[in-house]
Order: structure tokens, then sequence, then C-alpha cells
């Protein structure tokens, strides 16, 4: 396990690093997180403590790819950059984790923001909180021996702990689809009338399942048993109206025992007036 500062890390985060690690990784001097104070305190029920806040970023300049109006395509120059920009970001911060000697990464938000200066480029931000495990027979590293991503959050992450599973790695997958224009004869013949547009209907279902079969392989790749709390999402950025992004993340898990057993939720009253 890597807990020496990184050459590839800027010199203010190794600062930041060596700050919360301390010279000796066993009795650490200080932990920053975002977790909130129940998320907090359920983690380290969880048995993990936090190790301090991580973050990676990567600033990319999207490229330029032509789609004929009339053509419904996948725009995969902008597919790459887009996965590969957030690649770069979620790489960063693990890389803070693995120099903090961390375990895993919980409550990971993962964002993409495009520049008002620039309408090509973008800021791709990974932000988490590192933790580290208690018990140290047991390992919550990847298979290539990298902290574990995971954006439940803190509760969520407890209880998927508890029921006898355990996280290792955010998966993603997406795609940048460009959906054909409508003709002006079919304009003038679905005039005045409810009728399913079944071109575009079609081109939107594509780019979704794009997005959801690439996700799918990454958490075959981990040898996952599946993917949970998945999200789904839209976004046009700066392109033009009819180039749409759907973005699929989530996080992959795998059986730690065969008891999935589950407390029965219990009743509590609120004091609360």
């Amino acid at each position: 396990m890597n807990s020496k500062p990184s050459n590839d890390l800027p010199s203010h985060a190794n600062e930041r690093i060596q700050e919360m690690r301390g010279n000796d990784p066993k009795h650490r001097r200080l932990f920053t997180s975002d977790l909130s104070v129940n998320e907090f305190l359920l983690v380290k029920e969880a048995g993990f403590e936090p190790v301090g806040m991580v973050v990676g970023c990567s600033m990319y300049h999207i490229g330029y790819q032509w789609a004929g109006v009339n053509q419904s395509m996948e725009m995969t120059v902008l597919t790459q950059a887009m996965y590969h920009a957030r690649e770069l970001a979620m790489s960063r911060m693990e890389e803070e984790a693995d120099a903090l000697g961390a375990d895993g990464i919980v409550a990971v938000r993962l964002t993409a923001k495009h520049m008002e200066w620039e309408p090509n480029m973008a800021e791709f931000v990974a932000i988490g909180t590192a933790v580290r495990a208690s018990n140290r027979d047991i390992s919550y590293r990847t298979l290539d021996n990298k902290p574990f991503t995971s954006d439940l959050s803190g509760q969520d992450f407890w209880t998927l702990l508890r029921a006898g599973y355990r996280p290792l790695g955010m998966v993603m997958g997406n795609c940048v689809y460009h959906v054909a224009y409508q003709g002006m004869g079919q304009w003038f013949k679905n005039l005045g009338k409810n009728t399913e547009m079944t071109n575009f209907t079609q081109a939107l279902y594509d780019a979704r399942e794009l997005a959801m079969e690439r996700m799918q392989a990454e958490a075959i790749h981990l040898k996952a048993e599946g993917i949970v709390g998945v999200q789904l999402n839209e976004g046009r950025y700066s392109w033009s109206s009819h180039v749409i992004e759907f973005f699929a993340i989530g996080t992959a898990v795998l059986p730690i025992r065969e008891d999935h057993h589950i407390p029965a939720p219990q009743l509590m009253l609120s004091l609360n007036e």
C-alpha cells in the first residue's frame, strides 16, 4: 500500500495529505470529511475510520465531431472525451486516498461543469471521504490493489456491510448521441396528431442502452455480483439541442458472507414538537 507523497499530485495536495497523515500512519494528526454527522458515526460503526477528504479534478477540452442533421448516431469522439475526463478525476482522487493509506472512498460525488468563458471546456471533479478499515485481517481494496470507491451515502454503506456485501468500486458508462432532426415530410404528416415519434424514441433508447451496457461491462470486469444505487442521468451541456449525453453510474458490490439477514425495521417515535 502506498503511503508516500505522490509526484503526480499538486504540491499543495501532497502538503495537505502529509498534514493529515502525520509521521506515524497508525496515529494520524487530523482528518477531514464531507460526511454528515450521522454518516460519519455510521461509517465508524461499520468498522471504518475516516482519514480525510480526497479530491481529483480534470479541466478538459471537448473536441468537435460532425453529424448529419438527418442521421442518428453516437458521437464517439465526445463519448470518449467525457469518459476520459471523468476517469482522470476519479484516478487522481484514488491517488490521494492511496497516499493516505486508505482502503476505500465513500460518498463519492462526480460532477461535470462546462465553463461559461469557453463552451468547449469542462471541469470534472470527484470528491469523497477516504476511509481505512479497523480490521486489518480483511482486505477491502480492489483486484488492482487500489482503494475501493463508492457513491453510496454513509447510511447505505453501513447497511450494505451489515447485509453481508462490500463495495468493489464505482462503475460508469456513457454515450453522447446525436438525434436526427425531423424531416419536413414527417412534420407535415404528424401535424395536429397524437403519435409516437418512433425515430426519436429509438435513438434515445439506443443511447441509454449503450451507457448501461458499458457500466455493466465495468462491473463484470471487477467480478461483481451486481450494481446498487444506479443513476442514469441526461445532460446536454454546450452542444446543439439534438446532442445528448446519457451517463450511468453506480457501485459494484460483492457478497462477503452467505448470510444476508437484515434486522427488521423498528418503530421510532420522534420527541420533537
